[in-house]
């Protein structure tokens, strides 16, 4: 008689070799290093472009917002150019992201609802990353060679997300009558101002962006005005 042979199962994470186990560690910890080190170089560098622009900021200021090595970041991005488009992209999937959690794709959200949401959330990124509004400032003139890329990559596919709905809730009578691009715009601008003149707000009137009390007091007199 033939005895059947017990087939030998491959080791899993809990039955490795301890050597195994600790090259896995090792990895995990380097990846998630790796992940911190790149949301530091991120974080700096939005507020390294924001404050001097690109042609002022360099990657050796950049290193010492983040805390690292000069080398380490032309490790993660080779040049200013690079990293500059990095953090426009890293800005604009945060606010996605952000908008796709606020709105699932199987909502059944009005249009002016989901105006209302796309808007509230904008408002709150860019209190949460003062420096981004102003990120974006910084390319706004016609002779910036940047301006046509963050147009094409970030800026066209933002507008015809929320513009289709903006003439929806119009449609609707849920949302003040007007060229539908200058709104759009209109409530950009709302939504930035909090974190572009929070200084001379503070000075003025004792507005912080860090109350949310005062924040959503702005947010409802935004709805009252452009909301029907």
């Amino acid at each position: 008689m033939i005895k059947a042979t017990k087939v030998k199962e491959p080791p899993t994470d809990a039955a490795a070799p301890p050597a195994v186990g600790r090259r896995r560690n090792e990895n995990r910890r380097e990846q998630t290093r790796a992940i911190e080190t790149r949301r530091s170089i991120m974080d700096a560098a939005l507020n390294e472009f924001a404050e001097r622009g690109f042609d002022g900021a360099s990657m050796r200021h950049i290193g010492d917002r983040a805390g690292l090595e000069y080398t380490l970041i032309t490790y993660h991005f080779r040049t200013k150019d690079a990293l500059w488009r990095a953090v426009a992209e890293d800005a604009f999937a945060q606010i996605e992201v952000k908008w796709n959690k606020a709105i699932p794709v199987d909502s059944q959200m009005s249009a002016a609802d989901r105006v209302r949401e796309e808007f509230r959330t904008f408002l709150q990124f860019t209190i949460e990353h003062t420096a981004f509004h102003h990120f974006l400032l910084r390319e706004n003139h016609v002779s910036s060679p940047r301006l046509a890329w963050l147009l094409e990559n970030v800026l066209l596919k933002t507008r015809e997300r929320i513009l289709p709905q903006i003439r929806a809730a119009q449609a609707d009578g849920a949302l003040i009558k007007a060229d539908p691009n200058l709104l759009y715009y209109m409530l950009i601008g709302m939504t930035s101002v909090l974190s572009s003149l929070k200084g001379e707000m503070s000075e003025t009137m004792g507005f912080s962006v860090d109350d949310s009390k005062a924040v959503n007091r702005y947010w409802k007199l935004i709805e009252r005005v452009v909301f029907t």
